[in-house]
C-alpha cells in the first residue's frame, strides 16, 4: 500500500478503483464528472446519497465502515475528463474538519492500493479528497485536499450543479378522446377549511360521507355442492366500498385514494394499492437542492411522482389521515414525516422554525411550508385536536404536527432553574412551542420522538431516521 502526499499523483492502478472514504466525524461523500472545463455537464453529474449512480460511478453507503465510490474509467463518458471524490461533514459531530481527526481516502484496486492521508485541516466543512483524470490517453489519480467552508452545497456549486432546481413536472397525458375524463380542479370554496383572518375560525369540517354502494351479492355457482354457502363477511358491507370524487379523498380513516388523471406527489413508499395504468418515479426530496437542504436540515419529504390514469391508494403505517384545502391565502407549516400525499399545484420549501433554535420537536428546527391552491393529505398518530388561535397558544415540541405558516411561533420555558433543576427534578414540561397571531396549530395526542413512529423524514438512506435538525441528539 503506497501513500500519497498532497499534491502527489501516480497513475491510476487500475481501469476499475474503488474510493473508500473514512474519519472519525460523520461524513457524506460524493463525486462529480467533470469536463474539460472542470464542470459537470448536467446535475446527473453530481452522484451522491441521494442519486447514487452515474455513467461509469456509483455511490455505496459504507454502513459505518466508511462510504465508497466505484469508479470505471473504461465506463466514464468521452467528454468526461475527471472525476472528483469529496467528503463533507454531515452536522452530526464536530462543526468543522479540525476537530474532526484525520480524514482518510483509501483507492483500492486489484492491482493495489494507494492511501491519502488529510491532516491539517481547519475551518473546512467539506473537502476534495481525490482527483481520477485524464492525461497522455491515460488515467492518473492525484491527492488533493483541498478544502470547503461552505460544504457539501458548496462543493456542488463550484463545479457547476445548480442546487436550487424544482423538479420539472411532466405534462399531463392527454386522454383518449373516446373517453375523455377532466383533471381533478379544485375551485376555490365559499367555506374553506381555514377562512381568512377577518372571519371567525370555525370548527374543522366533519369527515365526507361516503356513497351508499349496493350490498355484495355472490354469483350462484353453476353446480353447487350440497350444503355450501355463498360467501359471506362484514368486509363487503358498503363501509369498506371505495369511495368516489376526483383527486385526493380519504378512504376510511387511516387511507386515501387519489383518483389519478395527470400526476400527483406522493411519500415514497407511500402505496398500498392501485388499479390502472400508473407510472412511478423517485424524486428524493424533490431535486439536488432539496436533497442538500435536507441533508443539512434533517428536515423534507421522500417523494415519488406518480402519474397516469386510475385509482391509487395510499397510507402510512396505519396513521390517521386528514385532508386539507388550502385557497392560496395561507401556508402551511408541517413535519415533513406527517405529509401522506399532496397536488402538483402545490409547491413547499423547508424553513427554520422562528423562535425554535436549540430545541427538539416533532417538527424540529426545520418544517415544510406548503403554498399556493390545492389538496394535501396528512397524518396523525392518533385523532388530533385543532386549536383556534385567537389568544395565546402553547403546544409540547412533540405533539405540534402543523399550523398556519402566519403564525409567529417562539419557545416559551415553564420549569424555573433552580435546586430541583440542577438534581434532575423536572415537570416533564419544560419547553414549549408558542404560537401567536390568528391561526390554528394541529396537535396529535401522542409525545413521539422526533418523526414518531409514522415514518420519518429524509430521502434514501436517511428516510425514518429524524424529524428535524436536532432529531437524532433529542429523540
Amino acid at each position: 500500500m503506497t501513500a500519497l502526499a498532497r499534491g502527489e499523483n501516480r497513475p491510476a492502478p487500475a481501469d476499475r478503483m474503488t474510493v473508500t472514504v473514512t474519519c472519525s466525524a460523520g461524513v457524506d461523500v460524493s463525486a462529480l464528472l467533470l469536463n474539460a472545463d472542470g464542470r459537470v455537464r448536467t446535475d446527473a453529474d453530481f452522484v451522491f446519497f441521494n442519486q447514487p449512480v452515474g455513467p461509469g460511478v456509483t455511490y455505496r453507503h459504507g454502513s459505518g465502515r466508511g462510504d465508497m465510490v466505484d469508479v470505471q474509467t473504461s465506463a466514464l463518458p468521452p467528454d468526461v475528463d475527471k472525476v472528483v471524490v469529496t467528503a463533507s461533514l454531515d452536522g452530526s459531530g464536530p462543526p468543522t474538519f479540525a476537530a474532526a481527526g484525520t480524514l482518510l481516502a483509501t483507492i483500492g484496486s486489484d492491482s493495489g492500493a494507494l492511501t491519502f492521508p488529510m491532516d491539517g485541516l481547519t475551518t473546512e466543512t467539506a473537502v476534495v479528497c481525490v482527483e481520477i483524470y485524464r492525461r497522455g490517453g491515460a488515467w492518473k489519480v492525484r491527492a488533493v485536499g483541498q478544502g470547503y467552508d461552505n460544504g457539501l452545497a458548496g462543493i456542488a456549486t463550484a463545479f457547476g450543479v445548480n442546487i436550487d432546481d424544482e423538479p420539472e413536472a411532466p405534462a399531463a397525458p392527454n386522454p383518449p378522446a373516446a373517453a375523455p375524463v377532466s383533471a381533478p380542479n379544485y375551485q376555490p370554496q365559499a367555506a374553506p377549511n381555514y377562512p381568512p383572518p377577518a372571519q371567525n375560525y370555525p370548527p374543522p369540517a366533519p369527515p365526507p360521507s361516503y356513497p351508499s354502494a349496493p350490498a355484495y351479492s355472490p354469483p350462484a355457482p353453476s353446480s353447487p355442492q350440497q350444503g355450501a354457502l355463498p360467501m359471506q363477511s362484514d368486509l363487503f358491507n358498503p363501509n369498506h366500498a371505495e369511495v368516489t370524487g376526483v383527486g385526493i379523498q380519504k378512504q376510511g380513516g387511516k387511507m386515501i385514494k387519489v383518483a389519478v388523471n395527470g400526476e400527483v406527489m406522493a411519500r415514497a413508499g407511500s402505496m398500498v394499492a392501485y388499479q390502472g395504468d400508473m407510472q412511478f418515479k423517485a424524486l428524493g426530496s424533490g431535486g439536488i437542492g432539496r436533497a442538500i437542504t435536507q441533508r443539512l436540515t434533517g428536515e423534507g419529504v421522500p417523494l415519488m411522482n406518480v402519474s397516469g390514469r386510475g385509482d391509487l391508494f395510499l397510507a402510512d403505517s396505519a396513521a390517521d389521515v386528514h385532508i386539507i384545502d388550502l385557497d392560496g391565502s395561507d401556508g402551511l407549516t408541517i413535519n415533513g414525516s406527517n405529509v401522506l400525499a399532496f397536488d402538483t399545484s402545490l409547491s413547499y420549501r423547508v424553513a427554520r422554525v422562528q423562535g425554535a433554535a436549540g430545541v427538539a420537536s416533532n417538527a424540529g428546527l426545520f418544517n415544510c411550508v406548503f403554498t399556493g391552491r390545492g389538496r394535501i393529505a396528512i397524518t396523525t398518530h392518533g385523532s388530533p385536536v385543532v386549536l383556534q388561535v385567537d389568544q395565546p397558544t402553547y403546544a409540547d415540541p412533540q405533539a405540534a404536527v402543523a399550523w398556519s405558516s402566519s403564525l409567529q411561533t417562539g419557545i416559551k420555558r415553564n420549569d424555573s432553574f433552580g435546586l430541583g433543576r440542577l438534581i434532575g427534578r423536572s415537570t416533564g414540561e419544560g419547553l414549549t412551542l408558542a404560537f401567536s397571531g390568528r391561526g390554528f396549530v394541529i396537535v396529535q395526542p401522542s409525545e413521539l420522538p422526533p418523526g414518531g413512529l409514522i415514518g420519518g423524514t429524509g430521502g434514501g438512506q436517511q428516510a425514518g431516521q429524524s424529524g428535524g435538525a436536532l432529531g437524532g441528539l433529542f429523540g
